[in-house]
């Protein structure tokens, strides 16, 4: 977290070492990795049943969770991709060690997928996610619909396929834009990485998506940029919490690209959002930032922001006013 801020809440640094140190691999040690996760998730329930939790598991991967109930945002928790390019022009050397095995993770209403990106939708990171919660639904783009179903295993009945109206296109037909997984209502918005696109059938094969729960609205934008009219369907949306990419976009990564920090702090500013947590960084070599320019530009717009380090929980805790729980909270 960045000094002088004003932290949601995040707690100690239990477990796995010293964060934000590199081990014997001179890899980034997570705050809280494997048994300590599983120990703070369980604690987090017991003590503050009505808050929301958030645990970051590297790269664009969340872990949610709100009165026992666990939602799991575009996880990568393998070592697929290393071994793929291993020896290639494009390497992806892992900066930060895997948080958790995927296996551990269990109790799950659902796991998304916002694109086809194996950082995003990783077959070694599904299909033991699958073994370990029966019933595991998967909600994806539409659009990738072959390929989510190969890489999890799942069947037909448990991939939940989502569009959005963009810009100039209406939603595809026929193709719902929403989906309750226990307690979390999930909405479909569009993402551009780095444009928005479609199928052949009109689904978007990128998207962000909305998540509802508790009285909270969660915004989760999968890789994109920064397109017409994003700022005004976002600040419709009374986003109280939202994980945004910061590792920006360069050709010669060879890569498609995302926001930069900047231009997330400034994206979180003129939408409204409540609080700002930076991603997708840190995680490969050739594909990273730091966070300073993001956090420099949130201080200077005044945009409240929270940077957590991998394996760390921060937590939204419910204002209890006339409304009830939850109602109208922006901020600790």
């Amino acid at each position: 977290m960045g000094a002088g801020d004003d932290p949601v809440s995040a707690p100690g640094t239990d477990g796995a070492g010293r964060p934000g140190t590199r081990g014997s691999a001179g890899r980034i040690q997570p705050v809280l990795r494997d048994d300590a996760l599983v120990t703070d998730t369980d604690a987090a329930a017991r003590s503050a049943p009505e808050s929301l939790h958030f645990w970051w598991l590297g790269q664009s991967g969340f872990l949610l969770q709100w009165r026992g109930h666990r939602l799991l945002l575009d996880p990568y928790l393998s070592d697929s991709l290393t071994r793929k390019y291993a020896g290639t022009d494009k390497p992806h050397v892992r900066m930060t060690e895997r948080v958790i095995d995927p296996a551990r993770l269990t109790g799950l209403s659902g796991v998304t997928a916002s694109h086809a990106h194996t950082d995003h939708l990783d077959a070694e990171t599904l299909v033991p996610l699958v073994c370990a919660n029966p019933g595991l639904r998967l909600v994806f783009p539409e659009a990738i619909r072959p390929l989510a179903a190969a890489r999890s295993g799942l069947p037909e009945a448990s991939l939940l396929g989502l569009d959005a109206p963009s810009p100039g296109r209406p939603s595809a037909p026929g193709v719902p834009g929403s989906v309750s997984l226990g307690a979390f209502h999930l909405e479909a918005v569009p993402a551009a990485h780095e444009s928005i696109e479609a199928d052949g059938q009109g689904s978007l094969t990128c998207l962000g998506f909305l998540v509802r729960v508790g009285g909270w609205t969660v915004y989760h934008s999968g890789d994109t940029v920064r397109f017409p009219g994003m700022e005004d369907r976002l600040r419709g949306a009374r986003i109280d919490l939202a994980f945004l990419p910061i590792n920006g976009r360069s050709p010669e990564r060879g890569v498609a690209g995302n926001l930069w920090g900047h231009e997330a702090a400034e994206l979180a500013r003129d939408s409204a959002i409540g609080r700002v947590v930076p991603c997708h960084y840190e995680g490969f070599e050739f594909n990273t930032v730091t966070p300073e320019a993001f956090e420099e530009r949130c201080r200077s717009l005044a945009q409240p922001f929270l940077r957590l380090r991998a394996g760390e929980r921060g937590s939204l805790v419910p204002h209890r006013g006339a409304d009830g729980p939850g109602a109208g909270f922006r901020g600790p």
